[in-house]
């Protein structure tokens, strides 16, 4: 029991979205639309509101490009080769915090997060953020590394220059010109874009941009709300709305 279990942990993308039985992919509709939209949409967003999986999916979408492990289900874009990606949030500690957390797992305990511990090769450490990485290779399924690179939005533009990308991924709203420098990285790629947030900042800079690209046709948009997470029972949903600002409610709870 003790050996299935540390096998799970080492392999969750693998269990995410499992091949048969009742799955996640008949109960997380809007996650299952986002993925989809992946091959017809260079540019994808996903509105939801808090604690609705947002980056649980991210995650998911980035380990299954890195690896090259597409299952037999997957009707989103597909890479033929290695690739290389970026993984950004809004500050070096979130990012540990979070998007490098869900891919690659806690600095004790490394490889338990949605990349498989098998798959990683090697990695090297962010100055100046205790436990900060900067970059992991991947195995990919083709027998070379991807490369998957940490990077935040306070380090500004600059940062977000000069190297090809075949992903990239804003984990929260980025600022217009990190979102329009990530998109350049992709041009030669084939590659795609994708976001994740919860729109908290209002009718931001950023959000005018998304949604003009919307209604053009140019940008695929999913949007998710507490009732599409089925871990959130009635009673976690009642109790948080009621703890929350009543301004900030439908965002948080909708997306909106």
């Amino acid at each position: 029991i003790a050996l299935e279990l540390r096998r799970r942990k080492e392999n969750r993308m693998q269990f995410w979205f499992p091949e048969t039985g009742p799955t996640r992919r008949e109960l997380y509709i809007k996650h299952m639309e986002f993925l989809a939209l992946g091959a017809t949409c260079k540019e994808r967003c996903m509105l939801a509101g808090n604690r609705v999986g947002k980056t649980e999916l991210g995650a998911f979408e980035v380990a299954t490009h890195l690896t090259g492990r597409y299952p037999k289900w997957w009707e989103g874009k597909r890479f033929r080769d290695h690739v290389n990606v970026i993984a950004s949030g809004e500050t070096g500690k979130l990012v540990r915090d979070s998007i490098q957390m869900k891919l690659i797992g806690p600095m004790n305990d490394l490889g338990t997060g949605m990349i498989p511990k098998e798959c990683i090769t090697d990695m090297r450490k962010k100055a100046g953020i205790p436990d900060a990485i900067d970059t992991v290779y991947v195995r990919h399924a083709d027998g070379y590394d991807s490369i998957l690179q940490f990077q935040s939005y306070d380090q500004g533009r600059e940062a977000f220059q000069s190297t090809e990308r075949h992903v990239v991924w804003f984990d929260e709203e980025p600022p217009l010109a990190i979102y329009s420098e990530g998109l350049i990285r992709t041009m030669t790629t084939n590659g795609i874009v994708m976001s994740t947030f919860t729109p908290l900042k209002g009718v931001s800079e950023t959000v005018l941009s998304l949604q003009k690209k919307e209604e053009e046709g140019a940008i695929g948009v999913v949007r998710a709300t507490w009732d599409d997470a089925p871990h959130l029972s009635a009673e976690d949903k009642e109790k948080m709305l009621a703890s929350l600002p009543v301004h900030q409610r439908d965002a948080r709870s909708k997306g909106v």
